[in-house]
């Protein structure tokens, strides 16, 4: 995409940015925010972002992405903190500059932690990475300033002798905590501003903003997404839940009522004869969670087990179930009121999954089957996690077609992208074939099959 020259056609590369980054931006909403710049001040840069957030940011976790993008397209105007930076910052000594620094972290208005952060970037950012090139880093500022070392000068300066210890410590703590991830921000937003400017905006738009975390792979996750997805997790559960039970209801009639169908059949002299059937007792569903907990899907697992930990809450009876090469029934550690954290560690260090440390998903069914059979019943939802590669070994299709016969609804969910399925050791075709099986490579995929069992 060319490098954009007009208003039209920053909106135009803003927008497709957005959906290339992830964030759901319909043709409509495009539209509606085009509209919106017609009614508000264009001079007006925050007025501009408001604009912008309120017709194509569906959610708060969007947010972040939105920013760093909108600041890329439209980034603020630097002639006037240029001048700055040439009278007061290019000729100080480091010393001057940490003292300017602790200033502004005890309070600063936007434009002066801007204005210091892009002086900053020009000073210490830049780095010759060959004869005519140059490439910019926030790391060395951060470094030749280190803010978070600032924090006992400006306590003794703030406080001048009050109590530490007390409210006013942790008031002012908190502040400079903040205006230190200000300060990072504004230097980060400069880095990428000049990277931009020298390497083109869509460069550094594809690189700079991560996926929203509905959005992220499962196979790729951290440590630090998992966290953030626990609070995902129990509203899909509910809802997972809810739509089984929708389910249920509708797919089966209750009994015979043969005193009613005798009754209406005398107007008729008995023809036509039509049926009443009473009407089925509502229940909550049961649930078995079959999971593949080996390495190659580790990440995949430790969501999945945060799932089925939220969806004992949500059913009259869950058991879960976790296999490598053989299996065990890992419901214990997820007794209601227990930690999950904790339940995840005592499951790897207790749990009799592991045989020789190959996946085998044909002996993990046998030995399920022979076992723990008698966990399937008529009024089973039997949910498998797993990616289905099982290392060249028998897959036991006879065993699984006879544990989906017994059961109400069967599915399978697996975290690998449609195109990899049967490639290598996956026999994902051949238990799809028995078991109805989904892509479910994040939560929006997860949230769209929930909302395929309405």
């Amino acid at each position: 995409m060319p490098e954009p020259t007009s208003l039209v056609d920053r909106h135009v590369g803003f927008v497709h940015a957005l959906r290339e980054a992830g964030l759901p931006v319909s043709v409509a909403e495009g539209l509606d925010a085009a509209n919106a710049l017609r009614v508000i001040e264009l001079a007006d840069r925050e007025s501009l972002r408001a604009a912008y957030a309120a017709t194509l940011v569906k959610k708060p976790a969007y947010r972040p992405g939105f920013d760093v993008l909108f600041d890329l397209w439209f980034p603020a105007s630097t002639s006037a903190l240029r001048a700055r930076s040439r009278t007061d910052f290019e000729t100080a000594d480091v010393k001057e500059l940490r003292a300017h620094l602790a200033e502004l972290l005890s309070g600063s208005t936007d434009q002066e932690m801007r204005a210091f952060a892009e002086a900053m970037v020009a000073r210490f950012g830049r780095q010759e990475a060959a004869p005519g090139r140059q490439n910019w880093f926030s790391y060395s500022v951060l470094r030749a300033l280190s803010p978070e070392t600032l924090m006992a000068g400006i306590l003794r300066a703030v406080l001048q002798g009050q109590e530490r210890g007390g409210l006013a410590e942790k008031t002012v703590r908190q502040r400079v905590t903040s205006n230190i991830r200000r300060f990072e921000e504004a230097v980060a937003t400069d880095v990428r501003r000049r990277i931009a400017e020298d390497s083109g905006i869509e460069r550094i738009a594809r690189s700079a903003v991560r996926p929203p975390l509905d959005q992220i792979d499962f196979l790729r996750i951290t440590r630090a997404d998992l966290a953030r997805l626990r609070r995902e997790v129990h509203p899909l559960a509910r809802r997972l839940a809810a739509r089984l039970t929708i389910r249920q209801r509708r797919g089966k009639r209750g009994r015979l009522d043969f005193r009613r169908t005798m009754r209406a059949s005398l107007q008729s002299g008995g023809v036509p004869l039509t049926t009443h059937f009473r009407p089925p007792r509502p229940h909550k569903p049961e649930l078995v969670v079959l999971c593949d907990t080996s390495d190659s899907v580790s990440s995949f697992a430790h969501f999945t087990l945060l799932l089925t930990y939220a969806l004992r809450e949500q059913f009259t009876k869950v058991r879960a179930f976790g296999f490598v090469d053989t299996v065990d029934e890992i419901t214990r550690f997820f007794q209601p009121g227990s930690d999950v954290v904790e339940a995840m560690a005592r499951l790897a260090d207790e749990a009799d999954m592991v045989r020789f440390g190959r996946t085998n998903y044909g002996h993990a069914l046998e030995r399920f089957a022979e076992r723990y059979g008698d966990a399937i019943g008529p009024k089973t939802s039997l949910l498998i996690l797993g990616d289905a590669r099982s290392n060249y070994q028998p897959p036991a299709l006879d065993t699984l077609k006879s544990l989906v016969s017994r059961c109400r609804h069967a599915y399978w969910l697996n975290p690998e992208p449609t195109q990899q399925w049967d490639t290598g050791d996956s026999v994902a075709g051949d238990y799809g074939t028995v078991v109805p099986m989904h892509e479910c490579r994040n939560v929006a995929q997860l949230t769209a099959f929930i909302e395929t069992l309405a």
